[in-house]
């Protein structure tokens, strides 16, 4: 007897492999990612009266990975406006379980209280510092000390040297079967004109610290059915799974 359910899976499955070869949905992806964010289109977004700047289908990747893993704790690195904390949290607290640390070299006072003060904060930590000193990495060590399950995703300074600091600290806190997230790897697909007064570039972002790091790094993989599933996405190449 067939099973609808396995059925529609492996056709989205077919589906999903099918659109590596798609020139014609490649070349539009293309055009849209380097339009998009050239007109900053992820700074359009909020989640749950916070501001998010990242892409909705990112996000929406991030929710299957977190339904899927189920993690005890996320690690994020860079704050901002808190967006993204409030939303992996929210998702938590869908799941009823977990927690969300986020550490920022500089949590600005304005968005620390909009933070603290918001109803999903029960699920959230913050530490301030950079996210690649010592002192940082041994409170996160501390927090993370005893977890089954962690997510790490990154998404702070983004220079090649700065992200493959962040790659090499905190890839030891992911659990086998988890994911490190390496966000806006995509600068390195964009003209370098595309957001002037930036201290990343081509040749010096964050898909070229994953690259790198991978070289070193064979216990994870970028995971290809991502990336042909979103193909509108700040981070290709950056879904990186743990074996």
């Amino acid at each position: 007897m067939k099973n609808p359910i396995l059925e529609f899976i492996e056709e989205r499955k077919q589906r999903v492999n099918s659109n590596a070869t798609n020139q014609d949905l490649q070349s539009a992806a293309k055009a849209f990612n380097v339009a998009s964010n050239t007109a900053q289109y992820s700074y359009n977004f909020s989640w749950m009266g916070r501001p998010i700047i990242q892409y909705p289908q990112d996000m929406l990747a991030m929710q299957e990975i977190i339904w899927e893993i189920k993690p005890d704790l996320i690690i994020e690195t860079g704050i901002a406006h808190g967006g993204s904390l409030i939303y992996y949290a929210s998702l938590l607290e869908l799941i009823g379980h977990g927690e969300i640390l986020g550490v920022d070299i500089d949590i600005r006072e304005h968005n620390r209280i909009e933070i603290e003060k918001h109803p999903m904060y029960k699920r959230i930590k913050m530490i301030q510092g950079s996210s690649v000193s010592s002192d940082t990495i041994s409170k996160v060590a501390e927090i993370a000390k005893g977890k089954q399950r962690v997510l790490v995703t990154l998404d702070s300074n983004h220079t090649h040297e700065h992200v493959l600091q962040e790659l090499n600290l905190y890839a030891p806190f992911v659990t086998s079967g988890s994911y490190m997230v390496c966000f806006d790897t995509i600068v390195e697909d964009l003209p370098n004109d595309y957001l002037p007064g930036r201290s990343w570039s081509q040749g010096d972002n964050p898909k070229t610290a994953v690259w790198e790091f991978l070289k070193s790094n064979a216990d994870f993989e970028i995971d290809k059915q991502i990336d042909n599933k979103l193909l509108i996405s700040v981070a290709p190449d950056g879904y990186l799974k743990r074996k």
